[in-house]
């Protein structure tokens, strides 16, 4: 994954964002992070704010928490899955939920990629820079 592509973060835990920008770095990863802390601010941004603007070829690649202060993850992606606009950008859930019907839930939704956020730091440290790994040799469509 090179050139345009923004990867927008929508987490709410700073010590979270820390680490996964961090280790995504570490990754050779050095594409523009876009990180909010609310679904609706990240929805109005991607879906009302003209980051998707017809006409303006873009691409995005979206890290989404499912544990969020204002609305489920899940709401989120279904969200951006059911969008004209959005429905192409690829998802990666990074979240601490492994439950197995949630799982089941955010493929069905469209989710490119769920990842379990470890709960020892060095593992999660791991996990991420893994993720970034794969980041680097990912096509991302325009949308």
């Amino acid at each position: 994954m090179n050139g345009p592509v923004k990867i927008i973060m929508i987490e709410d835990d700073l010590g979270h964002a820390k680490l996964i920008e961090r280790n995504i770095r570490r990754a050779g990863i050095n594409n523009e992070i876009i990180r909010f802390e609310t679904g609706r601010a990240a929805l109005d941004f991607i879906l009302d704010d003209g980051a998707l603007t017809p006409g303006q070829e873009k691409s995005f690649l979206i890290l989404l928490d499912l544990n969020l202060p204002d609305m489920s993850g899940v709401d989120i992606l279904a969200k951006l899955k059911a969008s004209d606009k959005a429905h192409r950008v690829p998802v990666v859930v990074l979240t601490t939920t492994d439950d197995k019907v949630e799982i089941t839930r955010c493929y069905d939704l469209g989710c490119s990629v769920y990842i379990t956020k470890p709960l020892e730091y060095e593992a999660f440290a791991n996990s991420v820079r893994q993720l970034g790994l794969t980041f680097s040799i990912m096509q991302i469509p325009t949308v």
